[in-house]
């Protein structure tokens, strides 16, 4: 792992609360491996440098992502570095937001007279 991505495994083990899952580092999801996922969250964490500001390959690989149903966060290096907490505060705003709309349940139908 990269320093950026050492630094932020290690707030997420210890410093963002999660209620239900956890984290997991270098998760293989299909052909891709994501660099921290939450699977039960549904959601990916991908800290990027430089060589990513114009890759052709990253807006593929996250649609093919999302249609599998995961939210793609991309976290630039400089980022981590200079602004962690912030990154920990989208990071948990984002698997609190997901956790909450898996567990919402359809209104049931009413049919028919209840006469």
């Amino acid at each position: 792992m990269t320093e950026p991505e050492r630094r932020l495994w290690r707030a997420l083990r210890y410093r963002v609360p999660v209620a239900e899952g956890h984290w997991r580092k270098q998760v293989p999801i299909g052909r891709y491996i994501a660099d921290f996922a939450h699977l039960k969250a549904k959601l990916v964490i991908e800290v990027d440098g430089s060589g990513h500001s114009e890759s052709k390959r990253d807006p593929i690989r996250d649609a093919w992502l999302e249609s599998e149903g995961f939210r793609v966060i991309r976290l630039w290096n400089t980022e981590i570095f200079t602004n962690l907490d912030g990154c920990l505060e989208t990071i948990y705003a984002a698997v609190e937001a997901r956790l909450a709309a898996s567990d919402r349940r359809p209104p049931i139908a009413v049919t028919g007279n209840a006469t």
